[in-house]
């Protein structure tokens, strides 16, 4: 990565939250290799400079900003501690996410509140402190677009039992960026949604899995780095394509 002045995203500036591991660092990592500037947020400081060690090893540059986005306020304003330590922004990737299974009767409402702050409040508060930058960065950066993506979830679209909770959550992700499409049509500012299937990550290695996908074997999920290249595809397309919304299942995935 020492030389990306010819890279589709030289110049540019990108935030991704739950960057510290899984699904977010992959897609921190892609995108530094596409010539981005990097914001690592998520709330694991140590994890954090980890996934930064690698980007600067390959010539990246990049930002470690902890923060719990649980909290609204910080959710906001991690957002311009990001432009403050790269200049701009031109990319926002929403990745932090949590996931707590079981029936409802049995459920732990502050696990519930945690899933609601974390995959739904948070991608607002922080979509919305990063809009008037995208529209900013469309108007004078070289690519003459901006990108807001936000990783969602099969389970967004195929409700299970036990996954109420998440499911919701992700659901309304998915109304929230079509809603957000709408209002910045004509502004260059294109509004992605990427809906992974069963992927193997820190979230997902823990028991109760195996109605989710009946017989299909750990080694069939997908692998972070599979999610990182669609995020790259939506993201590096020329500005007059927006794909707005990309589901990745593992090939032996039925539900």
């Amino acid at each position: 990565m020492s030389d990306t002045s010819g890279a589709p995203l030289s110049g540019c500036a990108a935030l991704v939250t739950g960057a510290s591991s899984g699904i977010g660092a992959a897609i921190a990592l892609a995108l530094a290799r596409e010539g981005a500037g990097v914001a690592l947020v998520a709330r694991r400081a140590e994890r954090l400079e980890r996934v930064a060690a690698a980007i600067r090893r390959e010539g990246g540059t990049c930002a470690v900003l902890p923060a719990d986005l649980s909290e609204g306020a910080r959710a906001r304003g991690v957002v311009e501690d990001g432009v403050r330590h790269l200049g701009r922004l031109d990319v926002v990737v929403n990745s932090a996410g949590y996931v707590a299974r079981g029936a409802v009767e049995a459920g732990d409402p502050e696990q519930w509140q945690r899933m609601v702050d974390l995959n739904f409040t948070a991608v607002l508060n922080v979509s919305r402190a990063a809009l008037p930058h995208l529209v900013g960065a469309a108007v004078d950066g070289r690519r003459g677009v901006a990108d807001l993506v936000t990783i969602s979830s099969v389970a967004g679209r195929i409700v299970r039992k036990n996954n109420s909770v998440y499911s919701a959550t992700k659901h309304a992700v998915g109304v929230f960026s079509e809603a957000l499409r709408q209002e910045l049509t004509g502004r260059a500012v294109r509004v992605g949604l990427v809906e992974p299937g069963l992927t193997t990550t820190e979230m997902t290695a823990g028991d109760g899995w195996e109605p989710v996908a009946p017989g299909m074997p750990r080694e069939a999920w997908l692998r972070a780095d599979d999610i990182a290249r669609a995020v790259v595809f939506m993201v590096t397309q020329p500005p007059h394509a927006a794909v707005n919304e990309i589901m990745v299942r593992p090939t032996a995935q039925e539900p």
